[in-house]
């Protein structure tokens, strides 16, 4: 499968991936930290949702495609004697950019809203703990959701994605590629939500959430490993509220 790739999508993840970890190591991570971003003083709303969503475009190349790659390839094969394939394998990847860029987008305004209402609020300023555990909490939850499953099952499953779905030309791609960014945002947006959280520069929090979802959606075992990533994130939501709460009334 790896073969029938095209050499530029494996080499922009391994670019990613080399951008994510030099950002860090040169301690530049924190200029694109949504919280450094939206902080007092920071640069103007506009400027920050920019910087945003550029690491978030590194972020989702990196985390996102790598487990995409069996539709990439078919895709690729479908389309190597199509007119215009490279045109349509650039749609294809495009439109898949654009649905995630799209939750990016949402989910930066979700935490400008948090942001000033931690802001105008002493007392969630003094609780915003509560934030990340019931950001952990929720997507713990997700993970027993029918939605869940019926969006993981479309990932699972690419060659009948690739059979319902595809259309030949640049037109076609777009199609299929925010089909397919649909379906991957609806299994896998709660577990971002606890990327961006954590940061989207958080090497750590990337490759463990990568190596999560690429299993879920790519392995024959990835459904038996769904709840019991539910039920480690629901336990970590538990320690981070009640070590929190106890440490906020000692």
């Amino acid at each position: 499968m790896i073969r029938s790739l095209p050499r530029p999508i494996l080499v922009g993840i391994a670019a990613a991936w080399a951008a994510a970890i030099a950002a860090q190591l040169a301690g530049a991570a924190a200029l694109v930290h949504h919280d450094s971003l939206l902080a007092g003083g920071g640069p103007p709303l506009v400027v920050a949702a920019l910087a945003s969503i550029l690491a978030w475009q590194v972020m989702i190349t990196a985390m996102m495609l790598p487990s995409s790659l069996p539709l990439v390839g078919l895709y690729a094969r479908a389309s190597a004697r199509a007119p215009q394939r490279r045109l349509a394998m650039a749609a294809f990847l495009g439109g898949y950019a654009l649905v995630w860029s799209a939750f990016g987008l949402a989910a930066f305004g979700a935490d400008a809203g948090l942001h000033a209402a931690i802001n105008s609020s002493p007392w969630l300023a003094s609780h915003d703990w509560w934030i990340g555990g019931s950001v952990l909490a929720l997507a713990g939850a997700f993970q027993f959701t029918s939605l869940k499953d019926a969006c993981l099952d479309k990932c699972r499953h690419p060659a009948q994605f690739m059979m319902r779905y595809y259309e030949r030309g640049p037109g076609g791609g777009l199609r299929l590629g925010m089909r397919h960014g649909a379906f991957c945002v609806g299994c896998c947006w709660a577990l971002m939500l606890v990327m961006f959280a954590a940061g989207v520069a958080s090497l750590i929090w990337m490759a463990l959430l990568a190596g999560v979802m690429i299993h879920e959606k790519t392995r024959p075992a990835g459904a038996r490993a769904v709840p019991v990533t539910g039920v480690a994130l629901l336990a970590a939501a538990s320690v981070v509220l009640a070590y929190s709460a106890a440490a906020g009334a000692a």
